[in-house]
């Protein structure tokens, strides 16, 4: 019987992908949908941690445009991040699947805070273990936090999962001649400012080498199907061109 490839996985998803149609707060169903697609992974034997972010509840840089701090603004969106995070424990633990939510703000009422060790203990036992409130700083956003948190636990790579099958070059819906990339460097998605992630997460992801793989979280079985080790999305290594 095929294996995964992958024995550990942290999946990073925008706040995004729980909004309803308006693409603001959170919908049941879309949760429901999220959570499915975690199951589909975890049912395979992998471990599964995973970050999300809070731009359906709240995004800081409106408020800082309204002339708001940004540490208040981000503050607040790590607190959307927790929200996010429990909506998706629920939908989890409502098909079954055991989960923790790990907090980087302390708020003991509703999840655990985010002890390094203990979340790897969890991830052992089978449990899926979803990081809220970011990386507890302010000027860091939640790609950070899913790049820092990937490390701390040992995962094998970091899923950025969005609403595109890969990393173009452009905008592949408003350019049908956009570029797709297979496989790309850090330096040269940092160089081609990509933004497929924050530069501060793909730097840190190169100096510990920790791959990231960007696919589209909504195409059925994308998820499953690169962790069974086919071609999926875009991958970005150390990979060097051919010159």
């Amino acid at each position: 019987m095929e294996q995964p490839q992958y024995r550990r996985v942290l999946l990073k998803m925008g706040g995004e992908a729980l909004a309803g149609p308006d693409g603001f707060g959170i919908d049941p169903m879309r949760a429901a949908e999220i959570a499915e697609v975690v199951k589909e992974i975890f049912s395979l034997g992998v471990e599964v941690a995973v970050v999300i972010g809070g731009g359906n509840l709240w995004r800081g840089s409106v408020g800082i445009e309204q002339g708001m701090e940004q540490p208040t603004a981000d503050h607040m969106g790590m607190l959307a991040t927790v929200m996010n995070a429990l909506a998706l424990q629920d939908a989890l633990e409502r098909t079954g699947v055991p989960t923790r939510v790990q907090t980087a703000i302390e708020m003991r009422t509703v999840a655990e805070p985010y002890i390094r060790l203990r979340a790897k203990r969890h991830l052992a036992k089978g449990r899926v273990v979803i990081f809220g409130g970011g990386t507890g700083n302010p000027y860091f956003t939640t790609d950070s936090a899913g790049a820092l948190r990937a490390m701390e636990i040992g995962a094998d790579v970091l899923i950025k999962a969005t609403k595109v099958d890969a990393i173009y070059d452009d905008d592949p819906v408003k350019n049908p001649n956009a570029r797709r990339f297979d496989r790309i460097s850090y330096i040269d998605a940092l160089n081609l400012r990509l933004r497929v992630m924050d530069s501060t997460a793909i730097s840190l992801c190169m100096d510990n080498d920790m791959p990231i793989v960007v696919l589209n979280l909504w195409q059925e079985g994308s998820v499953r199907r690169f962790i069974m080790g086919e071609s999926v999305g875009t991958r970005i290594d150390h990979f060097e061109r051919e010159t």
